[in-house]
């Protein structure tokens, strides 16, 4: 048992390790919900973001300001609406609100200077108006025209933290308010960011509010880890009843919203974005420096992916399988046997690391064994299997088998959820059969195809 735990640790400090290693100078767009500003766990997302910063990443935070804009207006009794998103207000509001958007800026970056980091507030952002659209006047609010890139770049390379207040100019100098979330999304997409963060308290995407596809992986806490652009599609339509009856102001619309945003961002080339729940300590490096993380990853291609097995795999694949053959799950394989059957292998690769594995060997009569189903306990429970078995279901009928079969002690429940069912002994290939034992007394288990 103690070796049991020494192991487990140890994987989690190789994971930690290979991300640093994966990340280092990779470029975090963190958009912190302005919610959390106040919170008793805002200083401790600080320190983590100086943390992830400490080890070689380079970060820009995007702070929201909307509580404490609604806290200035309303204190000057100056009123405003919301409109497709957008604050409408009046000219003589926009001092406020860029005082406002400063004061929070501000914020951020006295926090950062507690841990010792060098912060910078710019005015890097060219805005314009968002005009008359349908024959609606958005007022002072904005969007964003350019992005002074060059400069941004110049301070993360000199080992500044760049903060953005929500606030553009125009090239006269005149000031908008713009939404600090797009700002965030559109800042990753003209950088080319390797990760989005947006950090919302209470953000979780879990059956308690939400309908989740079954053809999307979920955690043990029932919520989704990762999806890719496809997998969002299906998200928002089983949803789509739901997301037109919830107030704007909710979080479930909230979560859609970001959803939106982080599908067009994965889109335009942010390599991943991540929907955080910023009321959870140590979201933010969880996030990063683990396979699951915290949150909900969106990403459009390289993170969970099959690929042939090779040569090289051999020594990990033991190693994956050897829990299974502790328990009488699997046979012992041995590095010799390996070498000449890995070409029958798949493996399941995430972000690098070997999490799963299953092999289809070829027999006469067109016959064809799926053996050596393998997922790493950790991840059993996100859809790797099946992904794994289809794989195989779809190689087998390319060519051109009549039917897969597999012989299990343990797992048939399992596999009777893919269409096998019980057959006899007799009916495998003479070759297979020999390798068979009363002792071991392995049931066989058949899909035609």
């Amino acid at each position: 048992m103690a070796d049991s735990i020494v192991s487990e640790k140890a994987e989690r400090i190789r994971d930690v390790i290979r991300y640093i290693e994966r990340f280092k100078d990779a470029l975090v767009v963190i958009y912190i919900d302005e919610e959390l500003l106040d919170s008793n766990i805002f200083l401790s997302h600080i320190k983590d973001i100086c943390l992830i910063h400490e080890v070689g990443l380079k970060v820009i935070v995007v702070p929201g300001a909307s509580k404490r804009i609604d806290q200035v207006l309303t204190d000057a009794n100056l009123k405003w609406t919301i409109h497709n998103n957008s604050r409408i207000t009046s000219p003589e509001a926009m001092p406020l609100i860029k005082m406002a958007a400063f004061d929070v800026s501000n914020q951020i970056m006295t926090a950062l200077a507690g841990e010792k980091k060098t912060a910078v507030i710019g005015n890097w952002v060219r805005a314009r108006s968002k005009g008359i659209i349908d024959g609606f006047d958005y007022g002072t609010s904005g969007e964003i025209d350019k992005l002074q890139t060059d400069s941004i770049k110049t301070v993360l390379d000199n080992g500044f933290i760049p903060i953005f207040p929500c606030i553009g100019w125009s090239l006269t100098g005149k000031p908008y308010n713009i939404s600090s979330i797009e700002l965030s999304k559109q800042i990753a997409v003209h950088l080319k960011a390797d990760k989005l963060f947006f950090l919302v308290p209470n953000a979780k995407i879990t059956t308690d509010s939400f309908i989740i596809p079954e053809t999307i992986g979920r955690s043990l806490e029932n919520t989704i880890p990762a999806m890719n652009l496809e997998e969002v599609d299906d998200f928002l339509k089983e949803n789509k009843s739901i997301i037109e009856n919830v107030n704007y102001r909710s979080l479930v619309y909230k979560i859609i919203s970001l959803l939106n945003l982080a599908k067009d961002a994965c889109k335009e080339g942010v390599t991943r974005v991540h929907i955080l729940n910023g009321s959870v300590n140590g979201s933010v490096p969880c996030e990063i420096f683990s396979d699951f993380g915290s949150g909900t990853m969106i990403y459009s291609n390289n993170y969970g992916k099959i690929r042939p097995m090779t040569y090289d795999d051999i020594g990990t694949v033991i190693s994956l399988m050897q829990p299974f053959v502790d328990k009488g799950i699997l046979l012992p394989r041995t590095k010799e046997s390996f070498s000449s059957q890995y070409q029958h292998y798949i493996v399941y690769e995430l972000d690098g690391a070997i999490r799963a594995c299953a092999s289809l060997i070829p027999y006469e009569d067109n016959q064809m064994e799926i053996a050596g189903v393998t997922v790493d306990k950790n991840y059993s429970h996100i859809g790797i299997g099946p992904k794994l078995i289809q794989c195989l279901i779809d190689k087998a009928v390319s060519r051109e088998a009549k039917s897969v079969f597999l012989l299990t002690t343990q797992t048939s429940d399992w596999f009777e959820k893919f269409g096998f069912t019980e057959d006899d002994i007799s009916t495998i290939p003479a070759k297979r059969r020999e390798l068979w034992t009363s002792q071991r007394g392995s049931k066989v288990m058949r899909k035609y195809l």
